[in-house]
């Protein structure tokens, strides 16, 4: 079936890219929630943080299946990991479209979404079914965030980290979102810190302390970031992601669509992530791992960021551009 699917994306992509970027990815959600997977995800180089065992060192980056519609046919892709969201207390609509813009001359993807998901609750039960199934066939991370309109996003946070963690392998707490106003602030101390000892308190379920991870955006600079991960490594957090979209716009793109707002990622991201990697790997001093993500749309670059030191990569824009048989091609490579 996966390999059908794989098969098929190179057939239909050029009526993709015909259609409206939202409308595409719905199309592509349907499929791959059709789709039952391929049995048991490849073990290549697997990787453990936390006490939580991946089977290979290939994540799949938050957003791409925000309310876990297709869990078991993106792991059929051969990810060790799956991560879903984000995810709010509340169901919420997002921006107002269009919001999500093909850069194809720089294959590149901007996007304004705005959290818009199902609220955590029916992805949760989402989950709850595809577990019991026997469907999830390697590691599932839940990404969380806070509603627009919240009047304590710490509290949402905690919420979310506190559900989530009754069904997910780890739980991420994103902060790291440019189209939520006001969001990225919370990567700051003491913010930071306050919000990281309210979600730490929310991951205990059942005695089983949950592994939680911090990402946070490209966009901070080096005393920023070195401040992140020293919030993350005093409060306990188990790995951190860097990073997000970027709403920065490098002066070598060429699509006409590049001013538009929100987050930047693709193959233009890779300067930047390749270089926050570095700092934040250098700020960790190995009491932490990192997660890399952001550019990544070859089996040379997944193989350049983990030899960097980077603990696992996560893919999610060169999907578009690069196609599903992404995944395994770098595995094979690795």
């Amino acid at each position: 079936m996966q390999r059908n699917f794989v098969t098929a994306y190179g057939l239909i992509r050029p009526a993709l890219f015909a259609i409206d970027p939202e409308r595409a990815h719905r199309l592509t959600i349907r499929a791959l929630a059709i789709a039952r997977g391929g049995g048991a995800v490849p073990r290549v180089r697997p990787v453990t943080i936390a006490g939580v065992e991946f089977p290979n060192p290939v994540g799949l980056a938050a957003g791409l299946d925000k309310d876990g519609e297709a869990i078991a046919g993106l792991f059929g892709l051969g990810f060790g990991a799956v991560e879903i969201g984000s995810l709010t207390p509340r169901p919420q609509g997002g921006n107002p479209r269009p919001r999500l813009f093909r850069l194809a001359e720089d294959r590149a993807v901007v996007n304004r979404m705005g959290f818009n998901n199902g609220g955590i609750d029916a992805a949760l039960e989402r989950v709850k079914t595809a577990r019991r199934a026997g469907k999830l066939a390697g590691v599932l991370g839940i990404n969380v965030g806070a509603n627009k309109d919240s009047d304590d996003r710490v509290a949402d946070y905690a919420l979310g980290v506190g559900k989530a963690a009754q069904v997910a392998d780890y739980v991420t707490i994103n902060v790291s979102s440019p189209n939520t106003p006001g969001l990225r602030d919370l990567q700051s101390r003491p913010a930071l810190d306050e919000l990281l000892t309210a979600s730490n308190a929310a991951r205990t379920v059942e005695g089983r302390r949950v592994p939680l991870f911090l990402k946070v955006a490209p966009d901070l600079e080096t005393k920023g970031l070195d401040d992140a991960v020293r919030a993350a490594i005093d409060n306990g957090i188990d790995a951190l992601i860097v990073g997000n979209t970027t709403i920065s716009r490098p002066d070598t793109l060429r699509s006409a669509l590049a001013k538009e707002t929100g987050g930047l990622s693709g193959a233009p991201l890779k300067a930047l992530a390749r270089a926050k990697l570095a700092e934040a790997l250098a700020a960790s001093g190995g009491r932490l791992p990192v997660i890399a993500v952001g550019g990544i749309d070859s089996p040379e670059e997944a193989l350049a960021r983990l030899e960097a030191g980077a603990a696992l990569v996560q893919l999610y824009s060169a999907l578009v551009y690069e196609g599903p048989g992404l995944v395994r091609r770098i595995l094979k490579r690795l």
